[in-house]
């Protein structure tokens, strides 16, 4: 890669139902960025269809690269369709690899690849979830290294030890449905609109404490695993048979979601013990919660810790974290060759650990 003043990189990401690109400049931050998401399209459905969401990023991605690079003033007049860089605007091409769904990944990694390819560029295969757990740096005031990081989202849910960008130790995680999982299957137990876990968030704070009592899942023993197979388990045993009027529903949603939040609370600070750190940081879809960022940022005063997140925005699917991560690779040297590389799965702890 030819060496460059500061970098700027294009990212895309494409791991699940959401398309999104952003710019990411070394020097001046986050140029522009852009999500669509495929809410509409699933919500038919209860859920994400795998095929439908791929074909979707077809349509939507390249009008999304158009846009974001537009909005960072880097594409020169063309007098035709084709998308045009100003000379030297970019320097790298960042796109989701992995974990995720594998037909949605290869939309955005046959994509930034042949886009690299074709403006001469280096292309960065990232990892999803370091992308979240870096999308903290977005932010004015960055947790220092190394700290722990609450991953919590509708496919994960882990306790990891954070020594540097590519030094991750998983302390936990969970054995069954992760935490945004158990919020989704509650909400469908109680028709609520996909995707059920905000809407399920929303309706507790009508509900009352004491109405129900759901078990906090493996808090009775000590280590960092979780599980959460069993409180949605409990759930469907107490709605079972019940009328369900908006008051239960409610009263429901309340005690689902204290059950879900105090067992992340103390699970996260038990990680902070057990490692004598003194920083946290929450990130992914469920880490927008606003109960739990209320409990958690409660618990972390009361020990003089503290608690870090990315913008409410930067927790859910998006491509400037990508970016984050692929920046900070790039600048490292790494960059892929011509093949197209997407993995359902991807240990988080293979990761090539970077100088610093």
């Amino acid at each position: 890669m030819e060496k460059a003043k500061h970098l700027a990189i294009l990212a895309i990401e494409s791991s699940c139902d959401e398309s999104a690109a952003a710019v990411l400049d070394e020097r001046r931050g986050l140029l522009a960025h852009r999500v669509f998401s495929q809410v509409d399209l699933h919500r038919i459905y209860g859920g994400v269809v795998p095929e439908l969401a791929s074909r979707d990023h077809v349509r939507r991605l390249l009008p999304l690269v158009r846009a974001v690079l537009g909005d960072a003033g880097l594409l020169a007049e063309s007098p035709d369709t084709r998308v045009r860089l100003r000379e030297g605007a970019l320097h790298g091409i960042a796109y989701t690899a992995g974990p995720g769904l594998v037909g949605a990944l290869l939309t955005g990694a046959a994509l930034g690849r042949s886009l690299a390819y074709a403006w001469g560029l280096p292309a960065i295969g990232v990892h999803h979830l370091e992308g979240h757990l870096l999308a903290v740096l977005l932010e004015d005031d960055p947790p220092p290294f190394p700290h722990i990081a609450l991953l919590v989202s509708g496919g994960h849910t882990m306790l990891i030890e954070v020594e540097g960008i590519g030094r991750y130790r998983v302390l936990g995680e969970t054995r069954d449905d992760a935490a945004g999982e158990a919020f989704d299957k509650t909400a469908k137990l109680l028709d609520l609109p996909y995707p059920g876990g905000p809407e399920l968030a929303r309706l507790a704070e009508s509900g009352r404490a004491g109405a129900f009592e759901f078990p906090r899942p493996m808090l009775d023993r000590p280590g960092l695993e979780l599980s959460f197979s069993g409180l949605k388990t409990a759930v469907l045993h107490a709605v079972r048979g019940r009328a369900m009027t908006d008051r239960v529903r409610a009263d429901v949603a309340w005690a689902v979601q204290e059950a879900i939040v105090e067992t992340l609370t103390v699970k996260a600070v038990r990680a902070l013990e057990e490692t004598d750190l003194d920083a946290l940081v929450v990130c992914g879809g469920v880490g927008a919660n606003r109960r739990l960022r209320e409990r958690l940022a409660e618990a972390l005063r009361a020990r003089g810790a503290r608690v870090y997140h990315p913008r409410l925005e930067f927790c859910t699917d998006n491509a400037a974290m990508i970016g984050a991560a692929g920046l900070a690779r790039l600048k490292a040297g790494e960059h892929d060759d011509l093949g197209i590389a997407a993995r359902a799965q991807w240990p988080l702890e293979s990761l090539r650990p970077l100088p610093g």
